[in-house]
């Protein structure tokens, strides 16, 4: 029997429904991304993403090669793992009688289930220190949704943007002005003019979100109002 292959995959929806992408990677055994595949979904939901990067990702890996997949959609995962066999036998109807949601995707990732050995852990997304895998497969997607252009190692593109916390600060340059000279005057009115206009449009985030540029923020983290959202206060300076 092949070696098991240990992979991740994320969908990303930038409003739900809003512009969408998917992403998938494959990684050795010490958790580093080896392969990886994201593509846009012009227009969709959130689950629609989940659904289709798990679909895209069974589609890449040969049938005969057994798969631990780690996803952070609980909708994804028991869609095809819980509540699918239940469906089938409703006639693709929920328990309350409804057409099931994104039939279509989740018929199609029965099929390919269907003789494979396949183990799926759910990994919290999000988590300091998280699963390395479904943190690549979360920035890829979401990079994907943001630029809507499709990415992988495949094709030679570089590792999708770090998250808030991996990034390092970079100091500012200082202007050396004489005291009280006109120069520093105008610099200080004009910084305190830039502060005060963004304090009034920057706030704490309640809640994690993801920002225009497909990198997330977390909670309490300083955010402002963008063209297309909230996020990260430098990405509204260079919009």
């Amino acid at each position: 029997m092949a070696e098991r292959v240990i992979a991740a995959c994320d969908g990303a929806s930038k409003g739900n429904p809003g512009p969408a992408g998917w992403a998938w990677v494959v990684g050795d055994g010490s958790g580093t991304p080896t392969e990886w595949e994201a593509g846009p979904l012009g227009t969709a939901t959130n689950n629609v993403a989940e659904l289709t990067a798990l679909e895209r990702l069974l589609t890449a890996v040969a049938p005969h090669v057994p798969l631990e997949i780690r996803m952070d959609s609980q909708y994804a995962m028991k869609a095809v793992t819980t509540w699918l066999p239940g469906w089938k036998r409703k006639g693709w109807k929920t328990a309350a009688g409804k057409p099931v949601a994104n039939r279509e995707l989740v018929v199609r990732i029965d099929e390919l289930l269907d003789g494979r050995s396949v183990e799926f852990r759910y990994v919290p997304a999000h988590q300091v220190d998280g699963d390395p895998l479904n943190d690549f497969a979360d920035r890829a997607a979401s990079q994907a949704a943001f630029v809507q252009q499709p990415a992988g190692s495949g094709q030679g593109s570089p590792e999708p943007p770090k998250s808030p916390a991996a990034r390092k600060a970079v100091p500012a340059k200082k202007r050396v002005s004489s005291p009280g000279s006109s120069s520093a005057s105008s610099s200080s009115a004009s910084s305190s003019a830039r502060t005060s206009a963004g304090s009034s449009r920057t706030l704490k985030a309640k809640f994690p979100g993801r920002c225009r540029c497909g990198r997330p923020y977390t909670a309490g983290e300083t955010i402002a109002k963008n063209p297309d959202g909230w996020g990260h206060p430098e990405c509204r300076t260079e919009a």
